[in-house]
């Protein structure tokens, strides 16, 4: 699933908040973002018709309801597809990029082999 940088701005206040939201609470946490506040209900449909949302109830917003609006998919599962998309090189590269964080310690690292040894166990 491809999304535009303006859907990816409200998927990532949506994942941010943990919750789902309403049309009010997605303007009302969305920080500098590059689209006026009418084109909500476009972007909410774009990302209803792409399936990267979900209707789930409503909630009081004010005197009246308000649809809620809830992600389908994780930030990093959205990430992770996303990586995948640009076949091995890309994953290499991130790999890479990842490799010369400063902020990658030994703890981590170790982390991270384990879990790469797992998989490999998986796959055999």
């Amino acid at each position: 699933m491809e999304l535009t940088k303006s859907e990816l701005e409200i998927m990532n206040v949506i994942w941010g908040a943990g919750r789902p939201l309403t049309r009010g609470e997605i303007l009302d946490l969305s920080v500098d973002k590059n689209w006026k506040d009418n084109s909500i209900h476009i972007l909410l449909n774009r990302l209803l018709a792409k399936g990267a949302l979900t209707e789930s109830g409503f909630a009081r917003s004010g005197k009246s309801y308000g649809r809620l609006y809830e992600a389908t998919l994780t930030g990093e599962d959205y990430y992770a597809e996303n990586v995948f998309h640009g076949g091995p090189d890309r994953i290499r590269m991130l790999f890479d990029a990842l490799l010369r964080n400063p902020e990658l310690n030994r703890e981590l690292l170790d982390e991270l082999s384990q879990k790469l040894e797992a998989k490999k166990a998986f796959l055999k």
